[in-house]
């Protein structure tokens, strides 16, 4: 009973710290934005989910008193979250609410726990599994999610891979024709959510060539899927002959797709160079920085700097903020650590304006000052680390950080 007793204090002191306000990061935001720290302190928060009535739910990668997702919750709407409920016993990222069910991922399966009148889960001891046995190799393990108009759950399987390399990460070594990993990972596969229990097998792969689509979402103005990819690593370490370390450092492009069933993003044959605006033939499948390959393979929307890792993507169509925002997306950069000799980049925020589904144009940054320093030169030192995105039912947008657990909501007004 002692030890029960102590761990319930330990807790309940665990929420007393992570609802204290803590000392602020400031955020830049355009003129007439506002940010506040709804959570902080919950360790590696990774995707976030808001509910209808305002709960705010977050995946977490590494447990906190042995729960992986939270809940918070504004009980007297006083504007502060001050109920939390801690549940699932499992680490991972993906998370989201759909008709009814709270979907969560671990780093092989999808969870559902069912939404009764009153919002709250009805048992969360017990979920249903939607999907199980999902490939987990570590390397870029994490399970991101979305859903469609028509009852689909989509679910990103990073490649473990960083070129299909025939020794991964290896210096020479040469990249395999046919990729075997496509069959099983580096795409995007569609389930039913009316079925559970469900293999990979009952599955669709929806679109291959994606080395990591860590940010995926569902553009509700033209009915389809969008993706932003962690691009590959070490040109400049492996080739040095064709890439200088400025290169390696800007390429190659990290990139934002609009994804229809059966497209082909080129991973890993080709990558994108956004100074070119070309699909450029890797090296170790015989590219010299120049020439182009995987003509059947579909071209990004948008090409940003390299090794930013676009961590989370959110397709506005809310109504609080201002007319140039609706239909636009998104887009969380978690920042870099592999561009030097160039100071690490992203750990920001940034917007891509859009119509008809398609860019109107160039990106901007949104929110900044995450890292708490500029440049950033040690990424051990940077406050926070941008990673989830989510839209409250009021239109506001809310950001969580994986580094110290904090997640931002940020508001409009004129």
């Amino acid at each position: 009973m002692r030890k029960y007793l102590l761990g319930i204090l330990g807790f309940l002191s665990f929420l007393s710290v992570s609802a204290q306000k803590q000392p602020e990061v400031p955020i830049k935001l355009p003129a007439g934005f506002s940010s506040q720290i709804v959570a902080s302190n919950f360790g590696r928060v990774r995707h976030i989910a808001v509910n209808t009535n305002g709960d705010l739910y977050m995946k977490l990668d590494r447990l906190v008193n042995g729960k992986g997702i939270y809940r918070l919750r504004d009980k007297n709407k006083d504007g502060i979250m001050e109920d939390t409920l801690a549940f699932g016993n499992y680490t991972g990222t993906g998370i989201g609410i759909y008709k009814g069910y709270l979907y969560a991922t671990s780093d092989e399966t999808v969870y559902r726990y069912q939404l009764d009148a009153n919002q709250d889960i009805v048992n969360p001891d017990k979920p249903e599994i939607v999907v199980e046995g999902l490939l987990n190799q570590r390397q870029h393990a994490s399970k991101s999610i979305t859903f469609d108009k028509a009852g689909n759950i989509y679910v990103n399987i990073g490649a473990p891979s960083n070129v299909c390399q025939e020794k991964d990460r290896q210096k020479g070594s040469p990249g395999m024709t046919p990729c075997p990993i496509l069959e099983t990972a580096g795409g995007i596969w569609q389930f039913p959510t009316a079925k559970l229990n469900q293999k990979l097998a009952d599955g669709v792969r929806y679109a291959t060539g994606m080395r990591n689509a860590l940010g995926i979402d569902w553009n509700h103005e033209v009915d389809d899927l969008y993706a932003t990819i962690h691009g590959r690593d070490m040109l400049f370490q492996y080739f040095p002959e064709m890439y200088d370390q400025k290169k390696g450092a800007e390429l190659p492009s990290e990139t934002f797709y609009r994804v229809k069933k059966g497209d082909d993003c080129g991973w890993p044959f080709v990558y994108w160079d956004h100074f070119q605006n070309k699909k450029i033939l890797s090296p170790e499948y015989g590219g010299d920085g120049k020439k182009e390959g995987a003509p059947n393979a579909i071209s990004p929307l948008v090409g940003f700097p390299g090794h930013m890792a676009p961590n989370a993507l959110l397709m506005y169509n809310g109504n609080q903020f201002p007319a140039k925002y609706k239909h636009g997306a998104f887009i969380a950069f978690h920042g870099s650590w592999n561009r030097t000799p160039e100071p690490q980049e992203g750990f920001y925020v940034v917007f891509v304006p859009m119509k008809n589904g398609m860019p109107t144009g160039n990106w901007e940054v949104f929110a900044d000052g995450f890292s708490g320093m500029s440049p950033v030169t040690n990424l051990s030192a940077a406050k926070h680390r941008p990673t989830g995105l989510a839209m409250g039912p009021d239109g506001t947008i809310y950001i969580s950080d994986d580094k110290a657990g904090y997640v931002w909501k940020i508001s409009y007004k004129p």
